[in-house]
Parts: C-alpha cells; structure tokens; sequence
C-alpha cells in the first residue's frame, strides 16, 4: 500500500474543514494511518517548504508559504491505500484554486488565483497541501510523522475487498 501527507493549512483549520476532507479521503476508501495537529516555527516551515518551491515560484512565495503555515496551527495527516498519491491528489484538485473543478476539496471551498494573490502580495488560501510524488511523500511524511505515531490496523475494506 502507498502513502501519502496531507497537511490541512492554517485557513483550513480555522475555518473548521479538517472533519469534512478527513471524510472525503475515507470515503474514497482512503485509511488514516497519522494525525495531529502542530502549531510550528518558521525554522520547522523552512524544513517543509524546501527550497524547491523557491526555485519554481520565487524567494517571496516561499517566505508567504512560510509564515502562512507557522502562523496558526495546523493539522497533519498521512493516508494510505492503493495508489494513495494520486487518489489524493485528484480529491484536492490543482494547487491554484481558481483551476479547480467543482467536487474538489479546492474546488469547493477556495477560489482564489495566483493572479489576484500575487496583486495582494499574499499567499495562496488553499485549504491543504498534499504530496506531489513518491519522493515527496516520503520526505514529508519522515519529516511530519515518526515511526511510532504510524498506526497499523485493517480497515473492514482489508477484511472484505482487498
């Protein structure tokens, strides 16, 4: 089975959504393995948001990143399934939410575009991040999550379908 980390950002979390995208991924057959919810520091942040994010969307992206998810607590999350990257991925919907389809958790509850953050010189409010790939998914989980907070059990689906 593969894993992947969801990190519920701070707009998220204040907003009350954390309940209803946990559903969302259950329902998709999705099994909670990891949760928690941290309030971190920038250096934790920086840890997180890599230079990479740098590299792709400017030093300014990813101060806001930054900040924006070490300004309030938020909640993280690792899920496991088959394919559990990109069954994740396709719950969320593209990381601008204006592109995001209506029946994605961006869709639905976030709309605003690179464009018009760029013009307020704030970060984009995209209620979670989720692991873009195998690689990524490892990092952020051996970085969010130590062994001992990895449940292991069998879902009724383990028992019946699988």
């Amino acid at each position: 089975m593969e894993r992947t980390f969801v990190l519920m950002k701070p707009d998220g979390v204040q907003r009350g959504l954390v309940g209803e995208v946990i559903h969302r991924f259950e329902r998709a057959g999705l099994k909670l393995i990891g949760l928690k919810m941290v309030h971190i520091d920038t250096e934790f942040a920086r840890k997180h948001y890599t230079e990479d994010l740098e590299i792709r969307r400017g030093k300014k992206t990813r101060d806001l990143a930054v900040e924006m998810i070490s300004s309030s607590p938020v909640v993280v999350m690792v899920l496991e399934g088959v394919e559990a990257i990109s069954v994740v991925r396709k719950l969320v919907g593209p990381t601008e939410p204006k592109a995001a389809p209506p029946g994605t958790i961006r869709g639905d509850y976030s709309h605003i575009s690179y464009t018009h953050a760029d013009k307020q010189a704030k970060v984009v409010y995209n209620v979670c991040h989720a692991s873009g790939d195998e690689k990524d998914a490892k990092y952020e989980v051996d970085l969010w999550f130590s062994k001992s907070e990895l449940v292991e059990y069998k879902t009724v689906h383990e028992y019946h379908v699988f």
